[in-house]
């Protein structure tokens, strides 16, 4: 059975929609959150795809920015400093904590793997009440790179000592998916509302309605 269990962040372990009412009350609707979040995928694809690395919290401010142009709508830096705290202040979703209990229980190795920067990474985790749920806390940032880049997945596995086909990327993230099981590793995805996969793309060695339901089947070996 595989025991090293790394997982990303945003989204996966960490509930965005916290960020609705800053959302609702810069643009009049909260559903821009979700444009954001797409438009600063966009971004660090970008940086990824053509060889460069600016910060992810850089870039968040700079999606911002670009959904405020596209709407015709004002963003200045008060606006992008209150998305940057919202972003260290966002909750776990409601299975999170239950279901990292069970994985520590069974002896599994949890590791932390984000695009931002370590630090914040780091903010995030202690005011969500996760940071003791993991053995080893990681960011693209330390070597410059975003995920889906393959060398951010072989950076975790260096850093353990061991293969990357001896580990498990849990994301709610199709492109997430994609280059963890590029990098070799085995993968499962999380089934969060609005979260598919690319029916053409790359398939994970399983699928959960949550990270509770990946735990558990995790724990029954499945993987």
């Amino acid at each position: 059975m595989l025991k090293h269990i790394i997982f990303d962040v945003n989204e996966t372990l960490l509930d965005l929609a916290a960020l609705d009412a800053f959302f609702a009350g810069l643009f009049g609707d909260s559903r821009l959150r979700t444009e954001w979040f797409l438009t600063l995928q966009e971004c660090w694809m970008t940086n990824t795809i053509t060889g460069q690395y600016q910060a992810f919290g850089d870039l968040a401010q700079g999606a911002l920015r670009m959904v405020a142009a596209r709407h015709q709508v004002e963003v200045g830096d008060d606006q992008c400093q209150t998305l940057a705290a919202g972003i260290k202040s966002l909750p776990a979703h409601k299975d999170v904590h239950q279901a990292l209990q069970l994985l520590n229980d069974n002896e599994f190795v949890l590791i932390a793997l984000s695009n931002g920067a370590l630090e914040a990474l780091q903010q995030q985790l202690e005011f969500a009440g996760l940071t003791d749920c993991f053995e080893h806390i990681m960011a693209g940032s330390e070597i410059s790179q975003f995920k889906p880049a393959v060398a951010t997945y072989q950076m975790v596995a260096q850093r353990l000592g061991i293969a990357t086909d001896q580990m498990i990327m849990v994301a709610a993230h199709a492109w997430d998916i994609a280059g963890a099981a590029k990098a070799g590793c085995r993968t499962a995805f999380v089934e969060r509302p609005g979260k598919v996969l690319n029916p053409i793309g790359t398939q994970p060695d399983l699928i959960g309605k949550d990270v509770q339901d990946v735990a558990i089947k995790l724990c029954a070996g499945k993987l």
